[in-house]
């Protein structure tokens, strides 16, 4: 006679769905209030274009980390990993409270420095833990896997609605930018350790209790390389936008100091939006062909973008903001839970490390290209003394600026030749 109860194993949906969203919002929560509170970083750091210069230190840490993590995936245990990476966060979001209060609110180089060096610290948990997660994840049932992402842009809404909240409540008071910052980061310290405290993973063996072989990782990688490829695209386009673009090259606006807040803020409620959308059945994409058209097809938000800043009024920018989130939450869900099917569980646990190791080339690749917005803005010569060394090279060439190539080289490499002697007189 057939058993027609439930197994246990699939029992209790509801609630692991609850702990998925709990562990996602626990994963980005620190790195996206650091993200939230950029405006406090640009008053504080006016000259080293924090925004850009925090993601492009945290991606490199974290496409490292999981690179080596994914290769040595076979060999690891997810449990303590996650654990490691959920305890880096809570440390790292506590050294943000120290840093600023020993600090009391100082800018400097020194400060800057040891912030950069609490993004990389991110960027290593964050490899840790979404690589874990979503590799032991791709083998349950996809909801628990769109309810995991679906918690990760709900930290970023989370942080973004106390970012405006704590604004607003200190934006008259003595040192109130400061003290909105502070009070959003002792809120991410309290995060990371409820998300940390509830972190659990299943061992990968069938129902003999034999460990299961799976394909290797090269072979898994070339027969889903489109799904790749699509996670890849996605997230190229929205850092070479989110949060540089949006933070400093949006223009002036009635809003003001507002601007770039609520621009962050409808990007991460549209992006928490379009994550629930694959949940209704008939809206979900699951071809694969045209989940690469529409990856594909995102880019055109680059020249929408940059019409829309130099032409266009706000109201156009906060619909193309939400349009990016949108796709971007959608897309993200509908490529990560689309492909892992048909594959056993440790090559799902393996597939799912690969997926998320494209999803952080892209981040990298993403905020890399971010820098080009600021060509033609002073950039890659920011500084006064560069910019006046630029011009004195140029003046002993008898010109006001390089006409040709050759010209140009030969400035570049005056600028080098003197940039090695001041550093060599320096260190002698």
């Amino acid at each position: 006679m057939v058993d027609d109860r439930i197994p246990k194993r699939l029992e209790g949906k509801g609630s692991t769905m609850l702990i998925c969203w709990v562990l996602g919002n626990g994963c980005l929560f620190s790195w996206n209030s650091m993200l939230t509170i950029v405006d406090y970083y640009v008053y504080l750091f006016p000259k080293y274009h924090s925004s850009r210069v925090l993601t492009l230190v945290y991606q490199p840490f974290a496409l490292t980390t999981l690179a080596i993590l994914s290769y040595y995936e076979a060999e690891m245990n997810t449990r303590k990993r996650n654990l490691i990476g959920y305890s880096l966060f809570f440390l790292s979001s506590l050294a943000v409270l120290v840093l600023d209060l020993a600090t009391s609110g100082k800018g400097g180089l020194g400060v800057f420095i040891g912030i950069c060096a609490i993004s990389g610290a991110f960027g290593i948990a964050d490899a840790s833990v979404q690589g874990g997660m979503v590799g032991d994840l791709s083998y349950m049932h996809p909801d628990f896997m769109q309810s995991f992402f679906a918690g990760l842009a709900a930290s970023g809404l989370l942080t973004s609605a106390l970012r405006l909240i704590t604004k607003a409540a200190f934006e008259n008071s003595k040192d109130g930018l400061r003290k909105g910052a502070t009070s959003e980061g002792s809120k991410t310290v309290s995060d990371d350790l409820a998300a940390g405290g509830i972190e659990a993973s299943p061992a990968h063996v069938d129902q003999f209790g034999k460990q299961l072989e799976r394909k290797g990782n090269k072979q898994l990688l070339m027969e889903n390389i489109d799904y790749a490829l699509d996670i890849f695209l996605i997230y190229v386009l929205t850092l070479s936008i989110f949060p540089g673009f949006l933070s400093e090259d949006t223009g002036s606006h009635s809003l003001g100091a507002w601007y770039a807040l609520v621009l962050i803020a409808m990007y991460n409620v549209w992006d928490l939006i379009g994550r629930y959308i694959p949940l209704i059945k008939l809206l979900k994409l699951e071809s694969r062909k045209l989940l690469m058209i529409s990856c594909i097809a995102r880019l055109a938000l680059v020249p929408a973008f940059y019409f829309t800043a130099k032409y266009g009024d706000q109201g156009w920018m906060i619909f193309l903001t939400s349009f990016l989130g949108l796709s971007n939450g959608y897309l993200t869900v509908c490529v990560i839970t689309a492909a892992p099917k048909g594959y056993k569980g440790p090559e799902q646990n393996a597939l799912g490390n690969l997926l998320v190791l494209c999803l952080i080339a892209g981040l990298f690749s993403g905020v890399v290209l971010d820098w080009l917005w600021l060509i033609g803005k002073g950039w890659p010569f920011p500084d006064e003394n560069l910019n006046l060394m630029f011009g004195v090279e140029c003046s002993a060439l008898g010109q006001r600026k390089p006409k040709t190539k050759n010209h140009r080289i030969l400035v570049f490499c005056l600028i080098y030749r003197n940039l090695h002697a001041e550093a060599v007189r320096i260190v002698l």
